[in-house]
C-alpha cells in the first residue's frame, strides 16, 4: 500500500458553511413548531433535522494539522488518503484521522554484546536518525512502526558487527579503524530493512564500541604490543636508511678506504646508537690509546 493524497478543502470555508447550516436548521425547526395557529409543520421539522445532520457531517470532516505532522484518513476501515499540509481542512466526513509525525527522529540503541568476525566479544551501540516518508506503509504495512524500527535497527547492528573484526590490519576493514565505512554500510542495510515501513534513514552512526569487560585487559595488552612492534619496525627501517646513507657518503671519499671488518663495525655502531633506547656511550679502544 502506498500513500496517496486525500480529498481536502479549506477548513475555514467548511466552518462557515457548518455555522450557516446550524443557524438555518434552528430557524426552520423553530418555524415548524412555533406557529400562530398552534399547528406543527412536519416538513419544516424534517428539513431542520436534515440540515442539523448535514452540519454534524461538516463538523466530523474538519481537522487541524500541525507543521511536520500528517493525518491518515480511514473510512470504515478503508484507507482514503493522507493530508500533509498544515492548517485547518475539511475532508471526507465520518473518517478516522490518525496523526503520524513527519519530523526527523532518532533511536539510540542499547549497548549490545556481540561477537566480531574473530569471535571476540565486543560491546556496540549506534544512533539511527530517520523520518517517515510514506504514512500508509508506516501504519498499515507493519504493526507499530516505532517498535519495528527499534527491533530492525538492533538486528542490523548485530549483523554488521559480526561481519568485521574489532581491530584488523591496516589493509583490512575493521570496526574501530573504519568507522565511516561501517556507518555507511549500517545505514544502507537499515534502509533496506525499513523501506517496508515507509521510513527513510538519514544517518546511522556508531556511538559505542569496546571490547567486552572479560577480555578488555588482554586485548589492551595486545593493542599495546602491536603498537610497540610497529614503532620498532619504523625505527629499524629508519636506522637502516641512515646507516646505508652514512656508509655511501664515507666510501665516496677517495682518501678513506674501509675494510670489510671496519664496515661491519661501523654499521653495528651506527645501528646500536640509533636503535638503543638509552643514549650511546662513546668508547676508545686500547689500540687508539697506544697510538
Amino acid at each position: 500500500m502506498k500513500e496517496k493524497k486525500a480529498f481536502a478543502i479549506n477548513g475555514y470555508l467548511g466552518l462557515v458553511i457548518m455555522i450557516g447550516l446550524v443557524l438555518a436548521s434552528g430557524y426552520i425547526f423553530y418555524q415548524g413548531v412555533s406557529v400562530v395557529d398552534d399547528t406543527i409543520k412536519p416538513t419544516n421539522m424534517v428539513i431542520g433535522g436534515l440540515l442539523l445532520i448535514i452540519a454534524y457531517l461538516f463538523i466530523s470532516s474538519l481537522t487541524i494539522i500541525a507543521p511536520n505532522t500528517s493525518k491518515v484518513l480511514t473510512f470504515f476501515g478503508n484507507y482514503v488518503g493522507t493530508i500533509r499540509e498544515p492548517g485547518l481542512f475539511m475532508t471526507v466526513p465520518l473518517t478516522k484521522k490518525t496523526t503520524v509525525s513527519l519530523k526527523v527522529n532518532n533511536f539510540n540503541s542499547v549497548k549490545m554484546k556481540v561477537n566480531d568476525l574473530d569471535g571476540n566479544p565486543i560491546e556496540i551501540a549506534a544512533v539511527v536518525v530517520y523520518r517517515v516518508i510514506d504514512t500508509a506503509k508506516a501504519l498499515f504495512e507493519v504493526d507499530y512502526y516505532t517498535n519495528f524500527i527499534e527491533i530492525q535497527s538492533e538486528t542490523a547492528i548485530r549483523h554488521v558487527a559480526t561481519k568485521y573484526s574489532y581491530d584488523g590490519d591496516d589493509e583490512e576493514v575493521s570496526l574501530r579503524g573504519n568507522v565511516s565505512e561501517i556507518s555507511e554500510e549500517l545505514a544502507s542495510e537499515l534502509q533496506e530493512r525499513l523501506s517496508v515501513a515507509g521510513v527513510e534513514i538519514i544517518e546511522a552512526r556508531l556511538t559505542h564500541l569496546a571490547y567486552s569487560t572479560e577480555i578488555a585487559s588482554a586485548m589492551l595488552q595486545r593493542q599495546q604490543a602491536k603498537s610497540i612492534l610497529k614503532a620498532r619496525q619504523l625505527i629499524v627501517d629508519g636506522a637502516v636508511d641512515i646507516t646505508q646513507s652514512a656508509i655511501e657518503r664515507l666510501t665516496m671519499d677517495d682518501n678513506l678506504n674501509l675494510s670489510d671488518d671496519q664496515r661491519i663495525k661501523l654499521v653495528n655502531n651506527i645501528l646500536v646508537a640509533i636503535i638503543s633506547e638509552k643514549g650511546a656511550q662513546p668508547t676508545i679502544s686500547a689500540d687508539q690509546v697506544s697510538e
